[in-house]
């Protein structure tokens, strides 16, 4: 089983959950400032924008996975800010830093949907990387199976769901990576295409889960899984039949 603590400073306990959104953040920053140099978008506004987003995501993460928890959580009102035991909904953090970005891009007039085509690789590297910390704490895992790459998780041999997402959201991020040079796609569409596939990703891997949110007998990650998937698509094709000439490539 493997120690949350990666190591000790006096009566300091450094977790890799930490490390692990840290390096996260490090790599996601690094290749937003690069892809935003790439569109000569002011450095220190871009700075900026990640300052606001990045606590108003995890305060949407953690809220989100508070409220579909409230049963244990009002019980135990003291461990609502310990996130480092885990427990921040990625569905809940996108609502955070989507409603922080767009309401900056407004005063700095950067142009919303362009900006989430610039964050949404770094977004999906992060998740992959973050669900590693998922590993570290033995959580987010799946049901018992005699598959040869179970992991031996809480007493048994179990669907390593944090590894399927992770890898999933590798493949998603190399795709978008790739999907961000064609010219002719619509500003708007890497965003689209990023929350599409992480959500077609997630409406099967959620299946598999032991430890979903539940909306009564329903997965919440698979309601809302659905629910991105086919807006996203719609707006993809209406957008593409009103300005089919509208490209992204401005340069």
């Amino acid at each position: 089983m493997p120690n949350p603590i990666a190591f000790e400073i006096g009566p300091l306990a450094i977790r890799w959950y930490g490390i692990l959104i840290s390096t996260a953040i490090l790599l996601g920053t690094i290749l937003v400032l690069k892809e935003a140099e790439r569109f000569k978008l002011n450095q220190d506004k871009i700075l900026n924008l990640i300052i606001i987003v990045l606590p108003a995501a995890f305060v949407g993460a953690r809220l989100w996975y508070v409220i579909f928890n409230w049963s244990y959580y009002s019980a135990e009102p003291s461990q609502i800010i310990q996130v480092w035991n885990g427990g921040l909904a990625i569905h809940g953090g996108l609502i955070g830093g989507i409603l922080a970005g767009y309401w900056y891009s407004r005063i700095a007039k950067f142009h919303f949907l362009q900006l989430a085509d610039i964050f949404a690789p770094s977004i999906i590297l992060g998740q992959a990387i973050g669900r590693w910390g998922n590993y570290f704490n033995q959580e987010a895992y799946g049901y018992e199976t005699n598959l040869p790459w179970a992991m031996y998780i809480d007493g048994a041999y179990r669907h390593p769901t944090f590894l399927y997402e992770s890898l999933w959201n590798v493949g998603v991020f190399v795709f978008l990576l790739w999907l961000r040079r064609k010219k002719d796609i619509l500003v708007g569409e890497v965003f689209l295409a990023y929350i599409a596939l992480y959500s077609l990703g997630r409406l099967f891997i959620e299946g598999l889960r032991t430890d979903s949110l539940m909306i009564g007998p329903f997965r919440t990650a698979q309601l809302v899984s659905l629910t991105v998937i086919i807006v996203a698509i719609a707006i993809i094709i209406i957008r593409r039949k009103a300005k089919p000439t509208t490209k992204k490539r401005q340069k």
